[in-house]
């Protein structure tokens, strides 16, 4: 006899939902720390999927290693192989210790999930690299494996990116008509005529954190020194002028587009208030005008750049829908939380990179798996 609705619905989770544990790890190219969620995904007879976010951790990389990330292309191939079985022992000690703190028993995790960080990501030529051995990871913490995500969408001839938007809608679509995450990079994702798309809009936090670099600190907080700063319309209309958003999508950017072709134009050595400006209202201009030319009236913005109000308030200037900000855990989490969720899709078997999105020939199911 089930005596109340609490107990109904314990009753109904485990004897008509399919429940299953998850740790998703995420490393931005901003290199602001190693975020860890513990989820459970629950699915049921029409293969609706439920989440709940049990635990959430983001951990500082250590200095050295840090480092050896910022300054990869300084290092041998060996020494990259290195490298990847160094932030592999990171990842697993760092999961072993977050299983620890929160008394999770690691026989109940299906799978880690892991992002990978990467160093090269280059799809016209057939290749992406995310550092982070999932073998090691597995030696370490006795849990299975799943990374390497985006490379069977590349040998497929996508981009193997973004990613997100699988999750984007698979766990959040009644919130909002398009989701927006600002991190190293901005990227989006929309449903149009039922199909979903979405790519990469422009830099986010890695410029605005390089330039704050400059002035010793680790990013701008709230987007202070930018407000404080006077637009140099000259260097606007350069950034704006870039090629890249002339390009349809799908498209993407990496680390070395910055390099090439964004980061020459700005200044590090002065007038740091003035370039942190400046790239705020290009954010913010690329931004409202992706969404706007869309027709977005209410877009879901997470990642570290939510937390940025003064670049949040630039968006609203030129946004003409209504901007919606989530809970922190959704801020700090939404993309160690979806890739826990491409790993759960993984394990059933089922599509997690779209062609819609990423412009492969087909939908895939990527990741490769290492067993314990």
């Amino acid at each position: 006899m089930i005596a109340n609705l609490n107990e109904y619905f314990y009753f109904y989770t485990y004897c008509f939902m399919r429940k299953s544990e998850f740790i998703g790890l995420m490393s931005g190219t901003s290199l602001d720390g190693l975020d860890i969620v513990h989820v459970s995904f629950f699915k049921n007879e029409v293969s609706k999927v439920k989440f709940e976010i049990l635990h959430s951790q983001s951990v500082d990389f250590p200095n050295d290693l840090k480092a050896k990330i910022e300054t990869y292309h300084q290092l041998s191939i060996a020494q990259i192989f290195i490298l990847d079985k160094e932030i592999g022992q990171f990842f697993g000690k760092a999961v072993n210790n977050f299983l620890a703190i929160n008394n999770i028993n690691p026989t109940t995790i299906t799978a880690i999930a892991s992002h990978g960080q990467t160093i090269l990501h280059q799809p016209k030529n057939g290749f992406t690299l995310q550092l982070g051995c999932g073998t090691t990871i597995a030696s370490i913490t006795g849990i299975n494996v799943i990374n390497d995500f985006r490379t069977r969408d590349i040998v497929e001839g996508g981009q193997g990116a973004p990613l997100v938007p699988v999750g984007d809608f698979g766990l959040f679509k009644n919130e909002a008509e398009a989701f927006l995450n600002i991190g190293g990079f901005a990227n989006f994702s929309y449903q149009a005529n039922n199909t979903i798309f979405a790519y990469d809009i422009c830099p986010g936090n890695l410029p605005l954190n390089k330039l704050a670099n400059a002035k010793n600190l680790d990013f701008d907080k709230n987007g202070d020194l930018a407000k404080g700063g006077e637009i140099n319309f000259f260097l606007l209309d350069l950034l704006n002028s870039l090629d890249f958003y002339s390009l349809d999508g799908p498209k993407s950017l990496g680390t070395e587009w910055l390099d090439e072709f964004f980061y020459p134009l700005l200044k590090f050595d002065k007038e740091i208030e003035n370039n942190l400006r400046t790239v705020v209202e290009h954010i913010a201009l690329q931004i409202s005008s992706t969404l706007n030319g869309i027709n977005c009236n209410k877009v879901f913005i997470t990642g570290g750049g939510a937390k940025n109000s003064f670049l949040i308030e630039r968006i609203q200037h030129y946004f003409k829908g209504e901007i919606l900000i989530p809970s922190a855990d959704l801020i700090d989490f939404k993309e160690a939380l979806i890739f826990a969720y491409l790993g759960f899709l993984y394990t059933e078997n089922s599509v997690n990179a779209l062609s819609s999105v990423t412009g492969a020939k087909k939908d895939t199911v990527g990741g490769v798996f290492h067993l314990a």
